[in-house]
């Protein structure tokens, strides 16, 4: 595609030379990058309204497909260029992130496995006819069910904690399998801005914590007791963690690693899952920080990690999709309250959960076009963006600045494509939005394909109970 083609060019060409020059170049492609994509998603909003999108659905969800393969690109070719030619490499998408068996199946085309952590996004997975060598199971409560299953199929699964570890031993000694197995430790090396999502904090209820009494010698111990235990894993956590203290994480899991080989004299850890949680950036167009930045960082950290010695494993989610994802939503009215104006839309808590709940830790970009989906102009005023649910709280924006909007405008959010409406919230029985991936022609055509369908409300009807109205009678 032509913006995509031109940010390349650009980048390739350089400014100036040398490392100043590499950077001046990469920060002028980024900026054209931004550029382009505005333009772009400019086009995607008046062709969903032209195509009627919004017709009989007053709010729609749209996924970029080619900026999902550009990121999926960007993460492979990071890896690939720092490690060896031939080091075993397993990218596999957090599902949790976007749970949809259309997502898994083109980031599979793309070259990505699947990391699941419940039934459910198992299910999804094997739907994708995603290998189950390509496929990694971590949580923190698995059932004796889903370890069978697991080890059954092949499936790699880290264990959360040492009670699992025994439910293991029990289902390794009866039957034989195939599956990778590991054990997830909690480095302890600290939080990021958003608490709820930093899983190496002392008290985290991830994994085995490395720096309690007697964890470390006991690690040792167990993969010393267990040949079959050959995989490591951690993760820090995601957005709002700093690729520093990601970095840290990994020192101590590759430093761990060592330890545990040296005690059994052989090279019993042969491959290290570093997780994934790479942030992304939620207040412009620009993708930062890059997979190369994470890379880079890494290679401070732990040059080790890229001499080929172990295998790696990275479970991304949201650096792949967040940027590729955009909600569109008509304004229904538009009043005032206290002489501050207040748009009431289709979109709410049911697509941007956190949002709502956290708005300090998770703002989103309200960005206004009229009822044709040309870009609003006028000047700034601050006024609410609100959404249809039944509480005060319901908002996705307070006081924000923007031209003034009038009923049948449209709103389009961007940067929804992880966490936000692939993981709806069912508030006020509110209906699960359509979800249309979009491509760009070489002519600037956009072409939409359904991906999710809207939900009925026979299908909230049947999910409430339906089919048993005289069950508690």
């Amino acid at each position: 595609m032509a913006a995509e083609t031109h940010t390349e060019g650009a980048a390739g060409r350089g400014v100036g030379g040398g490392a100043a020059g590499r950077r001046d170049a990469e920060g002028a492609a980024e900026r054209r990058g931004a550029e382009g994509a505005a333009e772009r998603r400019d086009l995607v909003v008046r062709a969903a309204v032209e195509q009627g999108l919004l017709d009989s659905n007053p709010v729609v969800c749209l996924l970029d497909v080619a900026g999902i393969r550009a990121s999926a690109a960007a993460l492979t070719g990071a890896f690939a260029a720092a490690l060896p030619a031939g080091t075993p490499v397993l990218h596999a998408f957090a599902v949790k992130a976007a749970p949809l068996v259309p997502v898994l199946r083109l980031l599979a085309d793309a070259g990505l496995g699947c990391e699941v952590a419940s039934p459910g996004e198992l299910a999804l997975a094997r739907a994708a006819r995603l290998p189950a060598g390509r496929t990694v199971l971590d949580s923190p409560a698995k059932t004796v069910a889903e370890l069978r299953e697991a080890l059954a199929l092949g499936i790699a699964v880290n264990a959360d904690n040492r009670q699992e570890l025994e439910r293991l031993d029990t289902l390794v000694a009866s039957a034989p399998t195939s599956s990778p197995l590991g054990m997830r430790i909690n480095p302890q090396t600290g939080a990021g801005t958003i608490g709820a999502l930093s899983t190496a904090t002392a008290t985290s209820k991830f994994g085995v914590p490395l720096r309690d009494p007697d964890a470390r010698a006991w690690l040792v111990r167990a993969y010393a007791e267990r040949p079959w235990l050959t995989r490591l894993h951690t993760h820090s956590g995601s957005q709002g963690v700093p690729l520093a203290l990601i970095a840290e994480g990994v020192r101590e899991l590759h430093a761990l690693a060592e330890e545990i080989n040296a005690a059994a004299g052989r090279r019993q850890v042969d491959t290290l899952d570093i997780g994934g949680g790479l942030p992304v950036n939620f207040t412009s167009d620009e993708q930062t920080p890059t997979y190369a930045d994470y890379v880079a960082a890494l290679r401070e950290a732990v040059p080790a990690l890229f001499d080929g010695s172990y295998g790696l494993v990275t479970e991304f989610g949201r650096s792949l999709l967040a940027k590729h994802g955009l909600v569109l939503a008509r304004v229904e009215y538009t009043k005032s309250a206290g002489g501050r104006p207040i748009a009431v839309t289709h979109a709410g808590v049911q697509l941007a959960t956190r949002t709502v709940y956290a708005p300090a830790a998770w703002p989103v970009r309200i960005l206004p076009y009229d009822a044709e989906g040309t870009p609003r102009t006028g000047p700034p005023v601050a006024q609410d963006i609100a959404g249809p649910a039944c509480f005060a709280g319901d908002l996705l924006a307070t006081g924000r600045e923007l031209p003034l909007l009038a009923p049948g405008d449209v709103i389009a959010v961007p940067d929804t494509g992880a966490y936000f409406f692939t993981a709806h919230y069912g508030y006020n029985s509110l209906p699960r939005p359509a979800i249309h991936g979009f491509t760009l022609s070489p002519a600037a055509k956009i072409r939409f394909t359904e991906a999710r369908p809207a939900q009925t409300l026979r299908e909230i009807v049947a999910e409430g109970g339906g089919g048993r109205g005289e069950a508690l009678l």
